[in-house]
C-alpha cells in the first residue's frame, strides 16, 4: 500500500502534455498522511489544474464518510471492478504529486519505516483517482477526495513491502489523464516503476505519527548493512 508520502522539495513547475502547471505548496510536506488535504493534478475543461483534495476516497453513493480512512488506496488489478472506484476510473483520474513515499517492513513485533526516492531526483507521480460527495444533510457541500493506485513492487521495494504505489512516466501521465484512453491501455500504464530507478534508506519510525512532519521524518537513521543486508 501507499499509506503516507512526501512532498518536502516540490517542484516548482510540472509539465504535463503541453501544458506546464506551477505547484503551489506553503510549506514542506514531510509527511503526508490520510486525511489531509494535498494537491493533485486533474482535469478541468480538458486542461489539467492543480486542486487541493482530501486524501481518502469518499464515493459519490455513500452514506457517510466512513469509507474514506479504507479508501486511500486502490488497487490497480481490480480498480475498474471494484464499487468505490470504477465510476471514478473511468471519468476522474488525476496525478499525485510527490517527491518520496513510505514502507514499512515488518521486523519481529515493529514495522520499520523507510523512504523511497526516485534515484534521479526526479518528482514521482502516482496514478490517481478522485470523486466529489455530497452529504444527504447539505447538498450544497462537495466534499473532493482522492485515493492513490498501488501495484506489485519491484526489486527495491519488494523486501519492504508487497505493494507500491503506481508511479506514471510523463507520457505515462499525460495518457492516464487522457479521456480517451482505453481501460486496458489505463491497466498497462499501473505497473511497477524499474528497478533501477528508486533507491531507499531507513527512516525514524517518528514518521509513524501523522502529527510529525520535520525534516527528521525523511532523515536516515540505518545503514541497510545494520538490518543484516535487506
Amino acid at each position: 500500500m501507499c499509506g503516507r508520502y512526501s512532498l518536502a522539495k516540490p517542484p516548482k513547475r510540472i509539465r504535463v502534455g503541453q501544458t506546464e502547471l506551477t505547484l503551489l505548496v506553503p510549506r514542506p510536506r514531510y509527511n503526508v498522511a490520510p486525511m489531509q488535504l494535498a494537491p493533485v493534478i486533474r482535469l478541468r475543461d480538458g486542461l489539467p489544474v492543480v486542486d487541493e483534495l482530501r486524501w481518502g476516497l469518499i464515493p459519490s453513493w455513500a452514506k457517510d464518510t466512513k469509507l474514506a480512512a479504507s479508501c486511500i488506496n486502490a488497487r490497480s488489478e481490480t480498480v475498474a471492478i471494484k464499487p468505490a472506484f470504477r465510476s471514478a476510473f473511468k471519468r476522474r483520474r488525476c496525478l499525485v504529486p510527490a517527491d518520496g513515499f513510505f514502507e514499512w517492513q515488518p521486523s519481529g513485533k515493529q514495522k520499520l519505516p523507510w523512504w523511497f526516492v526516485r534515484r534521479d531526483g526526479e518528482p514521482l507521480l502516482f496514478a490517481g483517482l478522485w470523486e466529489s460527495w455530497q452529504p444527504a444533510e447539505n447538498p450544497a457541500v462537495h466534499e473532493q477526495t482522492f485515493t492513490i493506485l498501488t501495484t506489485t513492487p519491484n526489486a527495491t521495494a519488494s523486501p519492504i513491502h508487497d505493494r507500491m504505489p503506481v508511479v506514471l512516466s510523463a507520457d505515462g501521465a499525460t495518457r492516464w489523464l487522457d479521456e480517451a484512453t482505453t481501460p486496458e491501455q489505463l491497466a498497462a500504464l499501473c505497473v511497477p516503476l524499474a528497478d533501477e530507478a528508486l533507491e531507499r534508506h531507513r527512516v525514524s519510525q517518528v514518521v509513524n505519527s501523522a502529527r510529525n512532519d520535520s525534516p527528521e521524518c525523511v532523515a536516515p537513521v540505518l545503514e541497510q548493512a545494520d538490518l543484516g543486508g535487506v
